[in-house]
């Protein structure tokens, strides 16, 4: 292992050393790869976390912990060195920041200017750069300052590239709120309707929901506009309140647009001004999607009703989107290396001011105050318009306090599993069989010799990265290759390179049992890290080991939903007293339409071409969750976006299929899942469409909410626009956020220490009906409830209620986290909140 990482390094050295070089002299670097998402392209924290979606191509590096050591660190110095040249040539030449103004002022400047546009540019033509004595500073203060978007409906403020003088010019102007760099966000199904209890005709799905219009926006990589589950046959007109368009440019043509996707754009300015020009063989400047993720997405939410969709003869059935016969809109902002803030404020503001009803973003960054995240402050503006903003929880599982997009007004989406799989067997030449998962379809492979490690090739046999294999040792084997390093189809390419004739993928500890069912280009089944012991103990200890691979085709009946190892997990690290993730969503093996010029596995030896992929990641559940938003809102009309979040939550199951509780896919030890990685539990769309009470909140509630977060006047300004009159702050704590579930932070050694929050609930069911609590207790916690009955006698009808939480020991309880529910149980319904103790 250590040869092994002193090659690594050595190689990233010379070839770190030279980007360097290129980006002091102000060259803009990428690093080259099977996709166009090499290392160096990677900000720090995204060498540790796994973008969005869990693609073949990509190997989602939290889980590489016995791997981290030197190269690792090394790789992490590297790249800073990167970006620091990289700084220093931006500093010079201007940055771009995101800038906010307080609308209020705005209002009050001369009516003469005309547009807000022509006022902020009024405001950049009014920068001058102060005189320099340093000959040098002097010569790299020529670049004018430069407008990139003005934001007018979710946020008020623009983006434009300054040096640092000009920002400071800018701080002095009245109505100046903050400004922000601008930065790189990662981007983070035939059976999924059937799972969720979807069924054509009835319910959510009757004809008279499914034929009122209702528009979701995808922020993503754009669409393939072309594909079948995007076609406008059979649809009314577009609505006339629709202010949309369609943006040509390359590649996409102004009439790609149709009734089904009736607005599509490209926002790539900010983008370019980190990056560089958009390389047009590897990326369209408009809104035609090059990677996929953006058509997966979108078909997942809204796409057609397809009948026959399959992928390479798996999953066969009828594709749909969640609410299927929703117009779609696309807004492109995420490209080779990722999406500029600054961008994705753009399309925030757009996709609102076009109209959409329902906003879907598969991406995000690290958790950071609100004040500090772009997607928290856009996705405020746009709930503040009545749009309901669902995003996905991240990849970066299993470990605790790894979730983004935090913030209370974002429904925040884990990802679990379907129970359907696709599942191989493994047989060793000792008798034992083992079960696996894989999308190779084919043949059964003979019984074949087994090697592993040494038995393989040399310094990185083990993870079979590249050249790392020797012919003379491989052909016509099985190769056990480790996760890791490099991507998991990528591996097979190595295998199948070097000879071999099938491949086995084997999980460590870290990794659990988590199946994943990858595309291979040979023979090939991922096993789960038990199996892939058991499986290396003999391949070493065996003078000659031997083992054989069948595939199984398409199973359905498993136990689900179960929580997927890499979605992200509370608690959250911004504001504890929120439980996050809010639900959880099918992520996992996820069916849904793709570009057909790329390869279901993205390898440049990968020849296959696909109308439907399967892929797994947060990203994947996100859009599920963003239909249902949308079939809700169609049903519900005048809910507000905390309504429609409060009904998925409470409604929201923690069983299984099989009636016992969700487990986590995470642990080798079929160890129980947590709120902490569910969040409400898993969504149940025809239930959320009669949940009996709902948690309502207001943009006051939320702005107040903020104001006991202790936030200043300038960092409410964010979300505000302007001024904001913070309460009493004595009356004031964050648990008291009319929130659908519940959190409480004690001291380990607190005895008889009480916290009590209020909540208020809207009676949108039965008009006269009797809820009772019902409450499990967290170990550790005695639970207070008054009054114990709410009794209700019409619709609309609005009844609060406290909760008492008495530690009662903590020192009796064995983990950091405890768990219970509070349930508001009538004749008819069931409202649940999930209760979540920290101890510290």
């Amino acid at each position: 292992m250590a040869v092994e990482k002193a090659e690594v390094a050595a190689e990233e050295v010379e070839a770190a050393a030279a980007v360097v070089e290129a980006a002091a002299a102000g060259v803009v670097v990428a690093a080259a790869g099977q996709t166009g998402m090499g290392w160096l392209q990677r900000s720090p924290e995204y060498l540790l976390a796994y973008g969005s979606d869990l693609r073949p191509a990509y190997e989602p590096s939290s889980f590489d912990l016995s791997f981290i050591g030197a190269t690792m660190i090394f790789r992490a110095l590297l790249l800073m060195l990167v970006l620091k040249a990289v700084s220093a040539y931006a500093v010079a030449a201007g940055e771009t920041y995101v800038v906010h103004m307080d609308k209020t002022k705005i209002k009050d400047l001369d009516a003469s200017l005309g547009t807000s546009k022509r006022w902020y540019n009024a405001i950049i033509e009014t920068l001058t750069e102060s005189p320099s004595h340093d000959k040098a500073e002097r010569g790299r203060q020529t670049s004018p300052p430069e407008l990139l978007y003005v934001y007018e409906t979710v946020l008020s403020g623009f983006s434009a590239k300054l040096s640092e003088q000009q920002l400071e010019s800018l701080r002095k102007m009245d109505g100046f709120i903050s400004a922000t760099t601008d930065e790189m966000l990662q981007l983070h199904t035939t059976h999924s309707p059937q799972f969720l209890g979807l069924k054509q005709g009835s319910g959510l799905w009757n004809a008279q929901n499914l034929a009122s219009d209702i528009i979701i926006g995808i922020v993503d990589t754009g669409i393939w506009p072309e594909h079948i589950s995007f076609r406008g046959s059979g649809l009314s007109p577009v609505p006339p309140r629709w202010k949309g368009k369609c943006q040509a440019g390359t590649k996409f043509r102004a009439s790609n647009c149709n009734r089904k996707l009736i607005g599509a754009r490209a926002f790539f300015k900010g983008y370019e001004a980190i990056a560089g020009t958009i390389n047009e063989t590897l990326d369209y400047r408009s809104p035609r999607d090059s990677q996929g993720h953006g058509t997966h997405t979108s078909s997942t939410a809204g796409g057609n009703l397809v009948k026959g969709a399959n992928f390479l003869g798996l999953a066969k059935g009828s594709a749909a989107g969640m609410r299927y016969t929703a117009r779609i809109a696309v807004y492109k902002a995420c490209y080779q290396l990722g999406c500029a803030s600054s961008d994705l404020f753009a399309s925030i503001d757009q996709a609102v001011d076009d109209g959409v009803d329902v906003l879907s973003l598969s991406l995000g960054g690290t958790s950071k105050p609100y004040y500090n995240d772009d997607i928290a402050i856009a996705s405020f503006g746009a709930i503040q318009n009545g749009v309901v903003v669902s995003c996905s929880a991240g990849n970066s599982g299993p470990s605790d306090s790894t979730v983004s997009n935090v913030a209370p007004w974002i429904m925040t989406v884990a990802a679990s599993y379907l129970d359907r799989s696709f599942p191989t067997r493994v047989k060793l030449g000792n008798g034992q069989v083992f079960t696996g998962a894989s999308l190779y379809y084919g043949k059964p492979t003979k019984q074949l010799p087994l090697v592993y490690g040494e038995t393989a090739g040399g310094g990185g046999a083990k993870f079979c990265t590249s050249g790392s294999l020797s012919r003379r040792f491989v052909e016509g084997k099985i190769v056990i290759c480790d996760r890791g390093i490099n991507g998991r189809v990528q591996k097979g390419e190595q295998v199948k390179m070097a000879g071999g004739a099938g491949m086995i993928l084997a999980n460590s500890n870290d990794q659990g049992d988590e199946l994943f069912a990858d595309p291979h280009i040979l023979p090939a089944t991922s096993l789960g890290a038990l199996a892939a012991s058991s499986c290396k103990k003999y391949a070493n200890f065996t003078n000659y080991a031997t083992a054989s691979i069948e595939f199984l085709g398409t199973v359905y009946g498993n136990p689900a939903p179960v929580m997927a190892a890499f979605s992200s997990r509370g608690p959250s690290l911004v504001e504890p007293s929120i439980i996050k993730p809010d639900v959880t969503a099918p992520g996992v093996n996820i069916l849904a339409a793709w570009p057909p010029n790329i390869s279901p596995t993205q390898l440049k030896t990968d020849k296959r071409s696909v109308q439907f992929n399967i892929i797994s990641g947060t990203s994947m559940s996100c859009p599920h969750v963003s239909g249902l938003a949308a079939l809700l809102k169609s049903d519900h009309k005048d809910w507000s976006p905390a309504a429609i979040k409060s009904a998925l939550m409470t409604t929201a199951y923690v069983n299984d299929s099989k009636n016992a509780p969700i487990s986590d896919a995470a642990s080798v030890n079929s160890t129980l899942a947590t709120p902490f990685a569910f969040g409400s539990g898993h969504v149940d769309p025809e239930s959320a469409s009669d949940p009996g009470l709902i948690y309502d909140i207001s943009t006051n509630d939320y702005l107040n909410y903020l104001c006991s977060l202790n936030y200043n006047s300038t960092q409410i300004a964010l979300f505000a626009g302007g001024n904001f009159t913070c309460p009493n702050a004595a009356d004031l704590q964050p648990g008291d956020l009319n929130y659908p579930s519940f959190t409480v932070v004690f001291n380990t050694n607190a005895q008889n220490v009480t916290a009590t929050y209020k909540r208020t609930v809207t009676n949108v069911g039965t008009p006269v009906s009797t809820y009772v609590v019902q409450v499990t207790e967290p170990k550790g916690v005695s639970i207070v409830v008054e009054p114990e009955v709410m009794n209700f006698q019409k619709i609309g009808e609005k009844l609060s209620y406290t909760v008492s939480f008495v530690g009662t020991g903590g020192s009796t309880v064995s983990s950091n986290f405890t768990f219970g529910s509070l349930v508001w149980i009538s004749q008819k319904c069931s409202v649940r909140s999930p209760i979540a103790v920290t101890w510290k």
